[in-house]
């Protein structure tokens, strides 16, 4: 099975992260959320960005799938579906660039991916990891029907945990 899929919505297309999506990567990664709520990937330039993308693409465990809106075509956000060595279930995350927040993109990206993966999942639970203070990020994964697990402390910094079930 595959994490790798390509989606339409009423307003997005998503596809897998590729090496053409540099330029959205360093900027992404360079947004104040991302910086505030994931932490710096030091990619500062467009090498340092495709350097990042060939490790997501060579790593089994990392999907990282891009939604653009279908009418500017532009990448405005991802969806990620991480396999951690510390969790027992797959973790879904999501980062959209500012300038989309508060239009309920990432709430459609995110719903149609992880509707589509639930469909061949085997597992019991997806989670989702946020700091505590990440407002945004808990409201959007509650309304994704993800509960509040609880809380764990990874590199001395406390993490919320948020778990929900695919047999929901």
């Amino acid at each position: 099975m595959t994490m790798h899929v390509q989606i339409e919505t009423q307003r997005l297309q998503l596809r897998p992260l590729n090496l053409e999506d540099d330029r959205f990567i360093e900027k992404l990664l360079n947004t104040s959320g991302w910086l505030t709520f994931i932490g710096d990937r030091n990619v500062k330039n467009s090498s340092d960005a495709t350097a990042y993308i060939l490790k997501i693409l060579n790593d089994s465990t990392t999907y990282y799938t891009v939604f653009q809106h279908k009418e500017t075509a532009g990448p405005i956000g991802i969806v990620t579906f991480l396999y951690r060595d510390t969790q027992q279930y797959p973790d879904l995350g999501f980062a959209i660039l500012p300038e989309y927040e508060k239009k309920g993109y990432a709430y459609e990206a995110a719903n149609a991916y992880l509707t589509e993966i639930l469909k061949t999942l085997k597992m019991e639970y997806v989670l989702g990891i946020t700091l505590p203070d990440n407002n945004s990020s808990i409201n959007l994964l509650e309304r994704l029907g993800f509960r509040f697990e609880k809380k764990i402390l990874k590199a001395d910094q406390e993490l919320s945990v948020y778990s929900r079930s695919t047999t929901r």
